[in-house]
């Protein structure tokens, strides 16, 4: 069977949407996931953008291009000449590196942002190519706003970019324009009039803007593509991009129909997107497709019986092909740190040594509370040991008081290197008070810009997961944290930002120097 190339840009495109960032200790989580789910390319990032971009870039590169079997490792650039060299410094180290440059060829991105004559576009890319291709020999090139470019100017570019060394030609409807039957005959009549487009990859990369990012994608396989850019819960800049569960469980599912296959493990799917919404905390709609906590479950009352008599009734795929596990409930109090470590592992976390003891420690506290411990609690308790930052201060102790006609207090116990320190704080409310004695402790006066709270497991003793994001003094972090007492998940939360904020003073004054 014909084999499609599953292009993951969770960590480009998806990173970029409001609310997605991540650090590079994320960025790094999250690939060494995508490639235990065994995609065939990471966009890790775009380099130039930031100093963080391009460092998150080059970890990626570094620590999971290097492993045995590793997806290639992709770098995004524009066609500018100093954008290409920091592309190829950040993705160097991978055994596999990709140079992915691109610039816009529809004459409305000509006329209003970029300001250049379409000979002056098309002589740009062709310099952006041939200099990446004196790095290495796998070049990507994308005219950007594709489904709006006039296809014959389009054309031109794209045979004088494959003759300048492209090896994959990607197509992108940057702004979601597209509809499948136009979108089909496009990538087709690519095929047809490209000089040298049998000699590449033909790819698409598309948008999500009036809900066609999917089917978009999936015609344009119908057409000839044989590479698919996408994202894990599709995510990306505006509407999102083409998710990439949806994109390979279509594909799986009807084989018959298509014709064609993926590498993708999709037993890593579901932990996959659980680790995304984890590490961002943006968490996906329940009724959405493959990985929505609706998408196998039954509620009508036709449906349940038909379910109970034949799954095939109601259910296309099984809930094991994307690895989601019809018992959730894995380990409680009596269990031991092997069991633990075996789960993490099945969950996609391999922690060992202080990292192993911290988890333990948290999943024990939690174990002595409830008496029930699902997945998603280890995953509420987990994400934040695998990608920690170090932890100046530590809550020791917090006790609070609160009712209707009282002013809500909290004292406060912090442990930092080794010493204790306690104070107290009033508020409008028990977190405010928390907060308050934090600061009091700490000399640093964070201001709330967003807080979130949800119920990241099921039950009445259920984790409640804080989300929030907090200027210290012009420096906005985030923070998260997790416990079955809101107030304390909202301290620990308010910690983990303050940690992270210390944390990158440090690392900015030992970058500086004295």
């Amino acid at each position: 069977m014909d084999r499609v190339i599953i292009f993951d840009t969770t960590l480009r495109d998806g990173e970029q949407a409001p609310g997605f960032s991540m650090n590079t200790m994320e960025k790094l989580e999250m690939a060494r996931q995508l490639a235990r789910l065994n995609v065939d390319v990471i966009e890790a990032g775009f380099p130039i953008s930031s100093e963080d971009d391009f460092g998150a870039t080059r970890e990626v590169a570094r620590q999971v291009g290097t492993l045995e079997g590793a997806p290639v490792i992709c770098g995004l650039s524009r066609v500018g000449l100093a954008d290409i060299d920091r592309s190829w410094e950040a993705v160097k180290y991978a055994r596999r590196p990709r140079i992915h440059t691109f610039v816009a060829t529809s004459d409305i991105h000509l006329k209003y942002k970029l300001r250049k004559s379409r000979a002056e576009v098309l002589k740009a890319a062709v310099e952006a190519v041939r200099h990446a291709r004196g790095y290495c020999q796998d070049v990507e090139f994308s005219p950007e706003d594709a489904s709006r470019s006039d296809f014959d100017y389009m054309c031109d570019v794209l045979s004088a970019v494959i003759d300048a060394g492209a090896a994959t030609i990607n197509i992108p409807d940057t702004v979601g324009y597209a509809i499948p039957r136009e979108w089909g005959e496009r990538i087709a009549r690519l095929r047809e009039t490209v000089h040298g487009i049998d000699r590449v990859i033909l790819s698409v990369h598309c948008h999500n803007d009036l809900g066609q990012a999917v089917a978009n994608s999936l015609t344009a396989l119908m057409n000839g593509a044989r590479q698919v850019e996408c994202t894990i819960n599709g995510i990306g800049e505006r509407a999102g991009n083409a998710s990439l569960e949806e994109i390979v469980m279509a594909l799986k599912t009807r084989k018959d129909f298509f014709g064609v296959e993926t590498r993708v493990k999709t037993d890593e799917i579901f932990r996959t997107s659980r680790l995304l919404s984890h590490i961002t905390g943006v968490h996906v709609q329940p009724n959405k497709a493959i990985v929505g906590e609706n998408a196998f479950a039954h509620e009508a009352g036709i449906h349940q019986d038909g379910v109970l008599k034949e799954k095939l009734t109601y259910e296309i795929m099984r809930p094991e092909d994307i690895g989601r596990a019809s018992n959730k409930l894995v380990l409680g109090k009596h269990s031991g740190r092997h069991a633990l470590a075996a789960r993490l592992k099945d969950l996609g976390f391999e922690l060992a040594g202080p990292e192993l003891d911290g988890a333990f420690k948290k999943f024990k506290d939690l174990a002595d509370r409830k008496k029930e411990v699902y997945d998603e609690d280890l995953l509420a308790i987990v994400t934040d040991e695998a990608t920690k930052i170090p932890e100046t201060y530590e809550l020791d102790y917090l006790h609070v008081i609160s009712g209707t006609g009282v002013v809500p207090s909290a004292t406060v116990r912090l442990r930092k290197e080794g010493q204790v320190f306690q104070d107290s704080g009033v508020g409008d409310g028990p977190v405010d008070a928390a907060l308050a004695a934090i600061d009091a402790i700490t000399g640093l006066k964070g201001r709330l810009q967003d807080y979130a709270l949800r119920a990241a497991t099921s039950g009445r003793d259920a984790i409640g997961e804080v989300s929030m994001k907090v200027d210290f003094d012009g420096t906005v972090v985030s923070g998260k944290g997790a416990s079955t007492d809101v107030i304390e998940a909202s301290a620990r939360a308010y910690l983990k930002a303050l940690n992270r904020m210390m944390h990158a003073s440090t690392q900015r004054t030992k970058e500086v120097g004295p």
